[in-house]
């Protein structure tokens, strides 16, 4: 038995962080703020590296760790605040503490000059103890406790600069669009108490193990359930048709971006899929649904960034692309694979967040790529990262990004819920992938810089020249420190550290992954074999049914020229979208405008992301503002509700004032209402006496 490890010390030290500094940093100077932040995170994944050394490897049984007292109990229901390290958790642990305590170093001189430096670092910080909360629970419950935290410590984030409606309403956007998708995961766990009784990972996945159940061949209990589980997961992880908040978030400063969209609260939802493998197993159908919405979002998100000219809605649309393979990956019970993409993209999607924002402090808040270029002279470090970080998002051997897509583009093509098709638009996903990051690199660090070129509005996005004419990121809301217009500069060393970490992590983060038909052995497959193919109980044997369903055939058994064949030619994709970008973006810089205005139609419809959000607002957003405006608020509210209240008060006043005027003062008047009274009851006697 594995010595204590005190696991609820991990994500406690950030909360700790952010107490401190939610409490105390208005009296603190900058850098005891940046002192306490960057303390307790460095502690935090120091912990957490600890911890997972000392379980390595784990074997098939989890590590569980269950504090002393109880926290819910009703009737024969309980759920403990437990915490859970296992070869899965242990990847998303070292993730976020280590990607997270990067971000932090770089916020350090990124935020310098920003109002509210304490505020920032306390969300900074609240943000990673509900997200370490979420990927180390033991059971569904307090995952979600950390699933909703995520949610509100975004809403915090994006919202930053609240005095902005445009970043107050992506806040809102966030965190209404993300209670939607957590309504069905809510939806999902009452189904698993009910069939259950727990929702502890040992206790549900011990009896799914245990009863050998078969693959429902229609819509039955595990269907329904992993439906709902999966509808959270479009909401946290941004899939069709939930992704619309993502994009907006690029509000908030850019290390929230990277924070956001690179390790943590997007891949939450992948991470619960993985995690709750065991039931999507037995739902044939829904892993049909979670692949084809994982393909879906990808081709379409990816569609949307080609037109973008804001550098940082790029990357966000780019993001969304990306969760759509590793989407993809869980939909064709490829769990390991997605969750090496989930790596893998954190490093390099932080990398490209966080060179973003080194170019949007070096250009003084500029954010629209057409005011940029020509910049790798000028600020050389966060060109090379930069470069790194494009070569691997493109899926171009030998960095990390190729052999993590590679492995999920195998796995369609092979598997019973993929299959050539969808395989097929994993490629052309992967060459715009290409396209448009090489686009953006092209348009940043090549030509010339030309800061004052008249933009126009026949090709500009409805948000790209608002948010760099009024400074949607930090370096454009207020700081005077005369980055405006002094000249393009490099970022300081806080900030290009990080960013250096990251470019080495973006080149060698995935030869953990290296498969067997090109001379590696898929080291990261292995680690998570004990996971993804048995049972959390120690003992068990994994149910024939669940293997059956598990469709990834290992590398040794596929002929290996057709492997070579398939590698070659998601990179084959790579190379023409790259070929494409420096054709129309650095050779031929005057043909995109030609190409648009033919296609002019068709540009419209991509610039304005196919008018989405426009519809969601026709369909959903006014008929609810409409009824809860005439209908809730001015009939039931005000009609029904305050009616009633208020009528009740004028008839009492009504009352009251006749009754006043009764109470005249006059004696000839009390005389007169004696004898009308006297005169009233005379007369009722004399009807009853008559009848």
């Amino acid at each position: 038995m594995t010595k204590n490890l005190y696991l609820w010390v991990i994500p406690l030290l950030p909360l700790v962080g952010a107490a401190i500094n939610g409490l105390f940093g208005r009296r603190f100077k900058n850098a005891m703020v940046s002192a306490v932040a960057l303390l307790f995170t460095a502690v935090s994944f120091g912990w957490a590296a600890w911890a997972v050394y000392s379980v390595w490897p784990g074997g098939a049984t989890a590590h569980i760790e269950t504090l002393p007292f109880p926290w819910i109990t009703a009737g024969s229901f309980s759920a403990p605040f437990g915490f859970y390290l296992d070869q899965l958790s242990m990847i998303m642990v070292l993730v976020v503490t280590g990607v997270g305590f990067l971000i932090h170093i770089y916020s350090v001189g990124y935020m310098s000059h920003e109002g509210g430096y304490y505020r920032f670092f306390a969300y900074l910080n609240l943000f990673m103890f509900f997200m370490l909360t979420l990927v180390l629970a033991n059971n569904y419950l307090l995952m979600f406790v950390g699933w909703e935290g995520v949610g509100l410590a975004s809403y915090l984030l994006i919202g930053f600069y609240f005095l902005k409606d445009s970043a107050a309403n992506a806040g809102k956007k966030a965190f209404i669009v993300n209670r939607i998708g957590d309504f069905a995961f809510l939806i999902g766990m009452f189904l698993l108490i009910q069939h259950f009784g727990s929702l502890n990972y040992d206790t549900v996945f011990g009896k799914i193990a245990e009863a050998h159940f078969s693959p429902e061949v229609g819509w039955g209990f595990f269907t329904i359930t992993a439906l709902c589980l999966m509808f959270g997961a479009t909401g946290k992880s941004a899939q069709v048709p939930l992704y619309v908040w993502l994009p907006d978030a690029m509000e908030g400063p850019t290390p929230v971006s990277a924070l956001i969209h690179a390790a943590t609260m997007v891949t939450a939802g992948i991470y619960m899929i993985a995690r709750s493998h065991a039931i999507f197993n037995l739902a044939p159908h829904a892993l049909e649904i979670v692949a084809i919405i994982g393909c879906l979002t990808a081709i379409f998100a990816a569609t949307m960034g080609l037109a973008q000219t804001d550098i940082k809605r790029v990357l966000a649309y780019s993001t969304v692309s990306q969760l759509g393979y590793m989407f993809l990956a869980c939909g064709v019970a490829a769990y390991a694979a997605g969750i090496f993409h989930l790596m893998t993209h954190a490093f390099f999607k932080a990398l490209l967040f966080l060179g973003a924002g080194s170019v949007i402090h070096a250009v003084g808040g500029e954010q629209d790529m057409r005011r940029m270029g020509g910049l790798r002279t000028k600020i050389p470090v966060t060109f090379w990262v930069v470069t790194i970080a494009t070569i691997a998002i493109a899926g171009i051997p030998p960095f990390a990004g190729f052999f993590s897509k590679d492995q999920i583009l195998g796995a369609v093509f092979h598997s019973p819920y993929g299959g050539p098709v969808i395989w097929a638009v994993g490629v052309i996903t992967a060459g715009l992938t290409s396209f448009y990051m090489f686009r953006l690199w092209f348009m940043t660090f090549f030509g010339e810089y030309k800061p004052d070129a008249d933009l126009g509005d026949a090709h500009l996005a409805p948000t790209a020249h608002a948010a760099s004419a009024h400074g949607a990121d930090a370096h454009g809301s207020g700081h005077d420190d005369g980055h405006g217009h002094g000249g393009v500069h490099e970022s300081p060393w806080v900030m290009l550290a990080p960013l250096v970490i990251l470019a080495v992590l973006s080149v060698a983060g995935g030869w953990v992954g290296i498969p067997e038909f090109i001379g590696g052995n898929n080291k990261i497959e292995h680690f998570l074999a004990p996971v993804m193919e048995s049972p959390a109980v120690a003992g068990e044997q994994p149910a024939p049914a669940m293997k059956v369903l598990d469709p990834i055939s290992r590398p040794e058994e596929k002929p290996t020229n057709e492997e070579l064949l398939l590698a070659g030619t998601s990179v084959a994709a790579a190379i023409f979208g790259f070929f494409f970008a420096w054709l129309l973006y650095y050779k031929k810089p005057e043909l995109p405008d030609r190409i648009t205005s033919k296609i002019h139609g068709i540009y419209t419809m991509v610039l304005h992301k196919y008018y989405v959000d426009e519809g969601y607002g026709a369909i959903f957003v006014k008929p609810l503002l409409a009824l809860s405006t005439v209908v809730f608020w001015r009939g039931v509210d005000q009609g029904v509700i305050d009616g009633l209240v208020n009528g009740a008060g004028a008839t009492s006043k009504g009352i009251g004032n006749e009754l006043r005027r009764m109470q005249s003062g006059n004696i000839r008047s009390y005389a007169a209402w004696v004898a009308i009274g006297g005169a009233a009851v005379l007369a009722y006697m004399i009807w009853l006496g008559v009848k």
